[in-house]
Formats: structure tokens, sequence, C-alpha cells
């Protein structure tokens, strides 16, 4: 082993790209980014209590998939990510045009089913109050609300079950299934009331799981936003010089939420959740592998602290007489010293055989780095 791996603690550059030669079915990846709660909560036992719902839900209510919907927001704004451009080789930067330093949120709120079709969405502005003018540029059959925070609150999420109701016409006998996040904005008992007088059947997500099990974060939201970031930098190139603000995002919305929200995303998205066709096996054990690690402490056992009380039970050795350990000392130092004489050569010997490991190690991994530094 080469003295600097040793030092470093790690491999050389050298090392890697012969490793990544020997494996050609390996490949760097930018990784996405997950938190450690979402890491830690998305394991077995969240997922199969999720799907054991989900089953004892579709055996009562005998849904047919286009009975089957899923709702969840995400946010869009006023500052979009500049999109990739061509430059010459060697320049360090590259510049891109954005509407300010910081944007304002606007929170679009979506559904679907699993049969592809959509409930026109809704949007949330920053402002105290909603007018109508906010979303006159907006999709065909969007409504609106308004928040200072741009969030979703129990009021606007009111007002979107009542346009969720408007356009699929549920009823008490002819009930839907709606899949949704346990977000304090979704449980509140107005919302509960007004989905059981409607015929909506409310089933939450486990807690921090929908990254995994919510279609429309799974295949349509991620396309959405790479399409909004286009359509502004289409609208930035046609406005120069004028800053986008949130008025100009329902037009921007309107270009972007039919081209994410398709059909074949959204069917897809409840498949690869494993929710229609239901496949509660859809998750491999690599998709569970980050639930392994967690920042709680160990627990001890009871066995262990029984055996841990019946140790220090135990007395300790009897402690022998001073002069009688004297005597035996001196008695037995010359045995002592030809020990240590003989450990000593024993050592010597042992250092001579790694020595001569090593100057026999060494020259291959030479000459191995010069003929890939030659062929390089």
């Amino acid at each position: 082993m080469p003295q600097s791996w040793v030092e470093n603690k790690c491999a050389g550059v050298d090392w890697f790209l012969l490793f990544m030669r020997r494996h050609p079915n390996l490949s760097i990846r930018t990784p996405e980014a997950t938190s450690l709660s979402r890491a830690t909560s998305f394991n077995h036992t969240n997922v199969n209590l999720f799907f054991t719902k989900l089953g004892e839900v579709m055996d009562r209510y005998k849904f047919s998939a286009s009975d089957i919907w899923n709702i969840d927001e995400t946010g869009i704004t006023t500052v979009q990510k500049p999109s990739k451009t061509v430059g010459a080789k060697g320049v360090k930067q590259v510049g891109g045009i954005t509407s300010a330093e910081r944007g304002y949120l606007v929170t679009v709120c979506g559904s679907v089913n699993a049969i592809g079709n959509t409930v026109p969405p809704m949007m949330i502005f920053p402002r105290k109050h909603f007018k109508d003018h906010f979303i006159r540029d907006g999709p065909q059959g969007v409504c609106g609300g308004a928040h200072p925070s741009g969030w979703m609150t129990a009021e606007n999420f009111l007002i979107f079950l009542q346009h969720f109701v408007k356009h699929t016409k549920p009823s008490t006998a002819h009930p839907v299934l709606l899949l949704l996040d346990n977000h304090n904005s979704h449980l509140a008992v107005t919302i509960l009331d007004f989905a059981k007088l409607n015929g909506i059947v409310m089933l939450s997500f486990p807690p921090h799981c929908s990254h995994k099990l919510q279609p429309l974060d799974r295949t349509v939201y991620g396309p959405l936003k790479r399409y909004v970031a286009t359509a502004q930098d289409c609208w930035l190139r046609n406005n120069p010089g004028k800053p986008m603000t949130i008025y100009d995002l329902p037009g921007i919305l309107r270009e972007s939420w039919p081209n994410a929200a398709t059909p074949r995303n959204i069917i897809s998205g409840f498949r690869v959740s494993g929710i229609f066709p239901m496949n509660p096996d859809v998750f491999e054990d690599t998709d569970f592998a980050p639930s392994y690690v967690t920042d709680r402490p160990m627990q001890i056992s009871s066995d262990d602290l029984t055996q841990r009380e019946q140790m220090s039970d135990e007395s300790p050795p009897a402690v022998p007489n001073s002069n009688t350990n004297e005597k035996e000392s001196n008695n037995n130092q010359p045995e002592e010293a030809d020990e240590q004489h003989e450990g000593e050569k024993s050592n010597e010997e042992q250092d001579k055989t790694d020595n001569n490991q090593e100057q026999r190690s060494d020259p291959n991994e030479e000459s191995n780095l010069q003929n890939y530094l030659q062929e390089r």
C-alpha cells in the first residue's frame, strides 16, 4: 500500500480512474438531496402500514381508477434557475439573466387521478386579499386564493376542495378516494366535515414519505419545474429590462401545466408509487437502505443490563502480600529478562519480514502507475 494512502486515509486519483475503467457499468451521478427525516421515515414499517390501510379502503369502497385522486402543493417563484447555455471553451463564468436576486413564492395546488385526468390547479398569491385579476392569464378553469406568506392554509384548502367537488362530482353514493400528505391545512375540522358530507374518503401518506409514495411528486412536479424555468427564460427574452412579478406567473403556468401534467406522466406516477395498479412490493431493499442509518443512540436490552449487573456484583480478586510479591519478582527477574530479550528478537525479525514485503510490493505498484501515466 502506498504511504500516501496511509497518511491521507484515502486512495489516490489514479486508483479511482483505474477502478472506474475496470468497472464500466459504474458512472458518476449527482445524488438527489434527501433529508435525514425522510431517509429514516421511509422504511418497511411505514410503507407496509400505508399499503395495508390502502388495501382496506379499496376493499371497502371498491374504487375504480377514475375515483383515485392525489392532491399536492408545489411552489414557483418569480426568480427562475437559469437554463444551460452554450459558451466558448476556457470561459470561467457564463451569466444568465434573472428577474431579481430574491423572488416571491406562489403556491400551486394540483389534483390528478389514476387514469390521467386533472382538475384545474389553484394558485395562492402572497397577498392579504385575493382579486380575480390575479389569475386573468392562468390556465383554463384555474382558481385562486391569497395569504401573506403564499402558503396553503385551511381556508384556502377548503376553497380548493369546493373547486375539486365542482369538477369531480363526488357524493356519498359514489365516493372518491383522495390521497394527500398530512399537512396541518389538510386536517382541519372544517376540512374533514366537508369531505365527509361530499363523499370524499381521505387517506394520508406516512410522514416524510411523499417523495416516494406521492404520484405528483414522482412524475409531475419535477417536469413542471423545468417547464416553468424554460417559460420564464422565454418571457425574460421577450420582455427585456422588465422584472417578472407574481401576476405574470399565471401566464407561465398556463404554458407549463399542460406539458407536465400529461396522462402519460400521471399514470406513470401512480404506477411507480405502487398505488394503481396496487403493488405493495414496488420498492426494493435499496430504496429502504437510507432508513437503516439513524442518529438515535443504540438502546440497551434488558439482557445486557442483567449481565452488566452480574459482572459488577462479582467480588474483585484478592490482593497478594507485598513481601511475597517482592520475593517472586526477584526470583523471576532472570526469566523475565530472557523472555523480553526473545520478544525483542522476534519483533526485529517481524520488522525485517515486513520491510522485505514492502520492498517487494513497491516496485510493482510503481511500474503500474508508470504504465498508466504513459497511457494517458
